[in-house]
């Protein structure tokens, strides 16, 4: 599904894609045409995302990832998948909020 959405979004929005090898095979990185920056992801629900949901999943910058996923769960969050290396970037982990509400802690390498 990946491959069709990245050319939804680069005709909805006017986003670039490149590819972004996974091992056997790829995602997408979506940049902005006028900075050629990273604006977004798109990523096929298989490999290290086969467990999520299909969503816009918003990156929040943590110190401790770690200490972060502590105080979630005890304050009755939840982890919804083990922490996961984004490759030479840092660490990331997908939480829930006791709401229901989904996004990933992210520490920077």
């Amino acid at each position: 599904m990946a491959d069709e959405l990245k050319g939804f979004y680069e005709a909805v929005v006017g986003w670039e894609s490149s590819e972004l090898s996974m091992g056997s095979y790829n995602d997408y990185v979506m940049t902005s045409p006028e900075s050629k920056a990273p604006v977004s992801g798109v990523c096929h629900a298989r490999g290290n995302n086969a467990d999520l949901p299909p969503q816009w999943l918003m990156y929040v910058y943590v110190g401790d990832v770690e200490a972060s996923i502590a105080a979630c769960v005890q304050r009755g969050g939840k982890a919804l998948a083990p922490i996961r290396i984004m490759g030479g970037q840092g660490k990331y982990c997908v939480i829930q909020d006791p709401a229901g509400a989904v996004l990933a802690l992210f520490e920077q390498e």
